[in-house]
Protein backbone atom coordinates (compact mmCIF):
# COMPACT_ATOMS: atom_id res chain seq x y z
CA UNK A 1 0.00 0.00 0.00
CA UNK A 2 1.07 3.20 -0.61
CA UNK A 3 2.83 5.27 2.21
CA UNK A 4 1.27 8.92 2.23
CA UNK A 5 2.80 11.47 3.97
CA UNK A 6 1.54 15.66 4.72
CA UNK A 7 4.05 18.06 5.45
CA UNK A 8 2.10 21.08 7.06
CA UNK A 9 2.73 24.53 7.71
CA UNK A 10 5.04 24.67 4.80
CA UNK A 11 5.79 28.74 4.27
CA UNK A 12 6.52 28.34 0.52
CA UNK A 13 5.74 25.21 -1.52
CA UNK A 14 7.39 26.02 -4.10
CA UNK A 15 11.04 26.28 -2.64
CA UNK A 16 10.02 23.82 0.09
CA UNK A 17 9.53 21.80 -2.63
CA UNK A 18 12.73 22.53 -4.83
CA UNK A 19 14.72 21.46 -1.49
CA UNK A 20 12.58 18.44 -1.16
CA UNK A 21 13.37 17.22 -4.37
CA UNK A 22 17.08 18.53 -4.34
CA UNK A 23 16.83 15.90 -1.70
CA UNK A 24 15.40 13.08 -3.34
CA UNK A 25 17.61 13.55 -6.39
CA UNK A 26 20.44 13.37 -3.81
CA UNK A 27 19.25 10.05 -2.69
CA UNK A 28 18.60 8.66 -6.10
CA UNK A 29 14.95 8.40 -5.81
CA UNK A 30 12.68 9.17 -9.10
CA UNK A 31 10.00 11.35 -8.25
CA UNK A 32 7.14 12.49 -9.84
CA UNK A 33 5.37 15.82 -9.11
CA UNK A 34 1.74 16.87 -9.75
CA UNK A 35 0.24 20.25 -9.30
CA UNK A 36 -1.96 22.81 -12.11
CA UNK A 37 -0.15 23.47 -15.28
CA UNK A 38 0.93 27.53 -13.89
CA UNK A 39 2.16 25.70 -10.48
CA UNK A 40 4.29 23.45 -12.55
CA UNK A 41 5.53 26.07 -14.64
CA UNK A 42 6.48 28.17 -11.99
CA UNK A 43 8.47 25.27 -10.06
CA UNK A 44 10.02 24.20 -13.69
CA UNK A 45 11.20 27.95 -13.39
CA UNK A 46 12.22 28.03 -9.90
CA UNK A 47 14.35 24.65 -10.47
CA UNK A 48 16.69 26.18 -12.88
CA UNK A 49 17.77 29.04 -10.22
CA UNK A 50 17.02 28.32 -6.40
CA UNK A 51 20.29 26.90 -5.96
CA UNK A 52 23.52 28.78 -7.72
CA UNK A 53 25.47 25.56 -6.90
CA UNK A 54 23.09 22.65 -7.67
CA UNK A 55 21.13 21.58 -10.19
CA UNK A 56 18.13 19.30 -9.99
CA UNK A 57 17.52 17.40 -13.36
CA UNK A 58 14.08 17.95 -14.58
CA UNK A 59 11.05 17.97 -16.90
CA UNK A 60 7.61 17.90 -18.63
CA UNK A 61 6.49 14.24 -18.81
CA UNK A 62 5.35 15.65 -21.95
CA UNK A 63 9.31 15.91 -23.15
CA UNK A 64 10.79 13.35 -25.39
CA UNK A 65 10.86 9.56 -24.15
CA UNK A 66 14.48 9.37 -24.24
CA UNK A 67 14.82 12.28 -21.72
CA UNK A 68 12.39 11.32 -19.31
CA UNK A 69 13.48 8.28 -19.13
CA UNK A 70 16.73 9.76 -18.12
CA UNK A 71 15.22 12.65 -15.65
CA UNK A 72 15.25 12.04 -12.10
CA UNK A 73 12.31 14.47 -11.68
CA UNK A 74 8.86 14.82 -13.07
CA UNK A 75 6.71 17.38 -13.79
CA UNK A 76 3.18 16.17 -14.37
CA UNK A 77 -0.23 17.12 -14.95
CA UNK A 78 -2.02 14.04 -15.34
CA UNK A 79 0.21 10.77 -13.62
CA UNK A 80 -1.33 8.33 -16.81
CA UNK A 81 1.91 7.72 -18.71
CA UNK A 82 4.02 8.44 -15.67
CA UNK A 83 7.30 5.71 -16.64
CA UNK A 84 7.88 4.79 -12.98
CA UNK A 85 5.92 4.68 -9.92
CA UNK A 86 8.26 5.72 -6.68
CA UNK A 87 7.60 8.99 -5.53
CA UNK A 88 4.54 11.42 -5.92
CA UNK A 89 4.97 14.76 -4.12
CA UNK A 90 1.51 16.84 -5.43
CA UNK A 91 1.57 20.91 -5.36
CA UNK A 92 -1.69 20.80 -6.21
CA UNK A 93 -5.40 20.72 -4.47
CA UNK A 94 -6.75 17.82 -5.62
CA UNK A 95 -6.61 14.17 -5.04
CA UNK A 96 -4.44 13.17 -8.18
CA UNK A 97 -5.99 10.33 -9.91
CA UNK A 98 -3.87 7.57 -9.53
CA UNK A 99 -1.69 8.66 -6.59
CA UNK A 100 -2.50 4.58 -4.94
CA UNK A 101 0.19 3.51 -7.48
CA UNK A 102 2.77 5.10 -5.93
CA UNK A 103 5.39 3.81 -3.49
CA UNK A 104 5.84 6.83 -1.64
CA UNK A 105 3.06 9.83 -1.61
CA UNK A 106 3.99 13.37 -0.45
CA UNK A 107 1.49 15.55 0.22
CA UNK A 108 3.03 19.63 0.74
CA UNK A 109 0.53 21.84 2.84
CA UNK A 110 1.11 25.73 2.99
CA UNK A 111 -0.26 27.96 6.06
CA UNK A 112 -2.74 29.35 3.95
CA UNK A 113 -6.68 28.79 5.06
CA UNK A 114 -7.81 27.56 1.36
CA UNK A 115 -4.40 25.10 1.29
CA UNK A 116 -5.33 23.75 4.66
CA UNK A 117 -9.28 23.46 4.21
CA UNK A 118 -7.92 21.45 0.53
CA UNK A 119 -5.03 19.35 2.20
CA UNK A 120 -8.41 18.15 4.73
CA UNK A 121 -10.54 16.87 2.12
CA UNK A 122 -7.91 15.34 0.69
CA UNK A 123 -6.25 14.17 4.29
CA UNK A 124 -10.14 12.64 4.63
CA UNK A 125 -10.03 10.88 1.30
CA UNK A 126 -6.79 8.75 1.72
CA UNK A 127 -7.92 7.99 5.44
CA UNK A 128 -11.36 7.14 4.51
CA UNK A 129 -9.57 4.22 2.24
CA UNK A 130 -7.78 3.15 4.94
CA UNK A 131 -4.40 4.49 4.14
CA UNK A 132 -1.61 5.13 7.32
CA UNK A 133 -0.90 8.80 7.36
CA UNK A 134 2.11 10.11 8.35
CA UNK A 135 2.04 13.86 9.44
CA UNK A 136 5.51 16.08 9.05
CA UNK A 137 4.08 19.47 10.25
CA UNK A 138 6.99 21.91 9.76
CA UNK A 139 5.84 24.26 12.51
CA UNK A 140 7.10 21.63 15.21
CA UNK A 141 10.86 21.88 13.79
CA UNK A 142 11.16 25.68 13.26
CA UNK A 143 13.52 27.29 16.31
CA UNK A 144 11.23 29.86 18.36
Amino acid sequence: MTEVAFHFNVPDKLAYGCRLLRKACGSGARVVVTAEPELLRRLDQMLWTFSALEFVPHCQLTAPAATVAATPVLLAQSLEACPHHEVLVNLGQQVPAGFERFERFIELVTLADDDRAAARSRWKHYADRGYAIKRHDLADTRMP
